[in-house]
């Protein structure tokens, strides 16, 4: 069973690559959360194919579709949403989609049509004989199905099932944002070899002047218009130009180069997550580093810790709060109040123009050349929204299993 997050506030997704769409749907989000349509749409725009001319060709709209878990006393507003409807043989059904409303506690259902599909690229890959792309999952999924696999566009391995983390996550995000003011971004800080030069956690770092200080609604804007501006979604624009031609050019050879993505959460409350089996290290270092081409995940200073000695990395502590932040925010596996900081790193994209060796699912030895297909030249220029998307469902579980070890009385309450 795939379930993001969990126990008390988790993600289940359903639908391949070139499927008629993929499904979502939310569990354990408390009631009385205000979710409109378009507050999630905006983040699903971000990640949608075609986003970014950087990105992969392939364009989809991506429009979301509520379907449970939402009411709103004011029937047209909560019934305002697309229309949906289907034809069976020669009945027609239709029905109006939820546009906004308030959590009622209940799960949340979403779904988001595929209508870009060019399954016929794939043909190359269909059957024993099929042939193997040179690290994707063609030949360890065709075997571990006993065939029955769905190779159109990689299936459920495809970067396009991550729509239902970003829905779930940006639940969680409003969520956040309601209840403790917390906002999560993410920039893009190396593509190969270029690296960039600024970055979220020392921006933020020169903005909070004191430990503990909150961060504040007009600062956040201000970066994300920065990132959004950027040619890749970067904080450093000078070097988000350089990484930009960099894939311009990687893309006319025929290859793929990889990336590195910097996440940070910031206004994140302290005291949540467990020092252990359930620490928050554990889980986001595996919700981060267990995303689609993700090859190594770090958290505050990183790898670079192993070179410093602990007089050097040790975060002093006064009455006040912590005065650095060497640790990302979390001591134990315990959030400390600091922003959460993590890196992870892409591999370059697998599917590539260029030959290769490979072989057939029969094991036939070839020179793999792809016939057809649409890919991106970068897999982590898309990949922060659903990052962001997956650190505010972790924060969101561990904010809720805090609060349940909390008890009090008066929320067992009927008359």
């Amino acid at each position: 069973m795939e379930i993001l997050g969990g126990p008390l506030y988790a993600v289940a997704g359903a639908g391949e690559s070139h499927g008629p769409g993929i499904t979502t749907i939310v569990f354990g989000c408390p009631a009385g959360l205000k979710i409109s349509r378009e507050a999630v749409q905006k983040y699903l725009d971000r990640r949608r194919p075609g986003s970014n001319k950087h990105g992969t060709p392939r364009h989809e709209a991506d429009k979301v579709v509520f379907l449970s878990g939402l009411y709103n006393e004011d029937h047209e507003r909560l019934l305002s949403g697309p229309s949906i409807r289907i034809e069976v043989g020669e009945a027609e059904f239709q029905t109006e989609a939820y546009e906004e409303g308030y959590t009622t506690g209940e799960p949340i259902a979403a779904i988001v049509l595929s209508t870009s599909k060019k399954s016929r690229h794939y043909d190359q890959f269909a059957g024993s004989t099929g042939e193997v792309r040179p690290g994707h999952t063609d030949l360890v999924k065709y075997h571990k199905s006993k065939g029955f696999v769905d190779i159109r566009g990689g299936g459920r391995s495809s970067y396009r099932s991550t729509i239902s983390d970003v829905i779930g996550g940006s639940v969680a995000r409003l969520f956040l944002v309601e209840h403790f003011g917390t906002a999560i971004l993410s920039s893009i800080c190396q593509v190969g070899p270029l690296k960039a030069r600024q970055s979220l956690a020392t921006h933020f770092d020169q903005i909070i002047q004191a430990p503990n200080q909150k961060v504040t609604t007009e600062e956040i804007r201000t970066v994300e218009a920065a990132l959004a501006s950027a040619e890749i979604y970067s904080i450093d624009a000078e070097f988000a130009q350089e990484a930009g031609e960099l894939i311009k050019k990687t893309r006319i050879e025929g290859d793929s180069i990889g990336a590195a993505v910097e996440i940070i959460a910031l206004n994140v409350p302290p005291l949540i997550g467990e020092p252990l089996y359930q620490s928050l290290k554990l889980r986001l270092m595996g919700i981060l580093g267990g995303l689609h081409a993700v090859q190594f995940c770090e958290v505050g200073a990183g790898a670079d810790i192993v070179a410093r000695r602990g007089s050097e990395n040790n975060d002093p502590i006064r009455h006040t709060g912590y005065q650095t932040n060497n640790q990302g925010g979390m001591i134990g596996g315990v959030t400390t109040g600091m922003p959460l900081v993590c890196r992870v790193g892409f591999k370059p994209t697998s599917t590539i123009v260029k030959p290769q060796l490979s072989v057939r699912k029969n094991l036939d030895e070839i020179d793999f050349k792809l016939e057809k297909g649409r890919h991106d030249p970068c897999v982590g220029v898309r990949a922060g929204v659903t990052l962001e998307s997956r650190m505010a469902i972790e924060l969101m579980n561990a904010v809720l299993m805090h609060q349940a070890q909390r008890l009090d009385t008066n929320n067992f309450e009927l008359f």
